[in-house]
């Protein structure tokens, strides 16, 4: 794809969102799969995975996506490496997940298991704060406002500046909203997958809160109606990903894409996605496809 012929390929493209008191690129970087296969494990080029992150710093990404789960620790491991101190980078991460083995995820929001998963997630990215910390998925087996008052206190010592949510329903951003205040959401969106989650965008956009989509592009599973999207992707000579992620961007001016990859050279079809202008025909089209 040529769509980046004579345009610097820069996240800064796609604009900015507010979160907090942080400017962000509207192109981030979803750290999940810079680990081993089944999001497991340490990669087998852990060299590659730093050059990628580092890649993206340069290309003006300045908010980067993790999760103790991503490894385990692999990914904040990584991106200490990487990227430490972060001069002018947000690096957010999860806490509340487990894991058995490759693609095996297991829920745990108690109080003590969030204090714990925060205070080695400090250790592992060098920081006294993290900037966002994200609740990973409430716990069907612990009361949501138990979570969330863990997540206050550590707030409240410190430890993080700013709360996020992960996997929530409208019911419990709403109940979070009414015990602190939240500045960022993040559900499974994409434009084929987005209808579960519309109310929650238009509650962020409401109350000036970031959505950040997970699997923007599918997550790589998406089995797209090809011969719409071949239509739409050659007409701005871009790749069916790349339209994927300029819909989300027109979209809504509160959605933060963070596309995951492994590899530099999707990295950088991905930024590239901020060149591209979609006109009302397109995003017709494409709005018929949710479910």
């Amino acid at each position: 794809m040529n769509i980046t012929a004579g345009k610097k390929i820069s996240a800064m493209n796609a604009g900015t969102v507010k979160l907090g008191a942080f400017r962000i690129n509207r192109l981030g970087l979803g750290a999940m799969r810079i680990t081993g296969r089944g999001i497991w494990g340490a990669p087998n080029d852990a060299a590659s995975a730093k050059k990628l992150l580092k890649r993206a710093i340069e290309s003006d990404v300045n908010f980067v996506d993790t999760a103790d789960a991503y490894g385990p620790e692999v990914s904040e491991r990584l991106i200490h490496d990487a990227l430490h101190p972060y001069d002018g980078v947000v690096i957010a991460t999860k806490g509340g997940m487990l894991r058995g083995g490759p693609n095996d995820w297991q829920v745990n929001a108690s109080p003590e298991h969030l204090r714990a998963a925060c205070e080695a997630s400090l250790k592992r990215l060098g920081l006294e704060q993290i900037t966002l910390y994200q609740l990973h998925r409430p716990d069907p087996s612990v009361d949501f406002k138990s979570s969330m008052q863990a997540l206050i206190d550590l707030q409240r010592e410190g430890k993080i500046r700013y709360i996020g949510l992960s996997n929530v329903s409208l019911k419990q951003l709403r109940q979070a909203l009414e015990m602190t205040t939240i500045v960022s959401v993040q559900n499974h969106y994409n434009f084929e997958h987005r209808r579960a989650s519309e109310d929650i965008l238009r509650l962020c956009e409401q109350q000036g809160l970031v959505f950040i989509p997970y699997f923007p592009i599918g997550g790589g599973n998406t089995d797209y109606n090809q011969q719409l999207i071949r239509r739409i992707a050659d007409k701005h000579n871009a790749s069916a990903h790349q339209i994927a992620l300029a819909w989300l961007l027109a979209h809504s001016p509160a959605l933060l894409p963070i596309p995951g990859t492994s590899s530099i050279k999707h990295l950088e079809e991905n930024i590239a996605a901020a060149n591209i202008t979609l006109d009302g025909e397109d995003m017709a089209a494409l709005d018929k496809l949710a479910n």
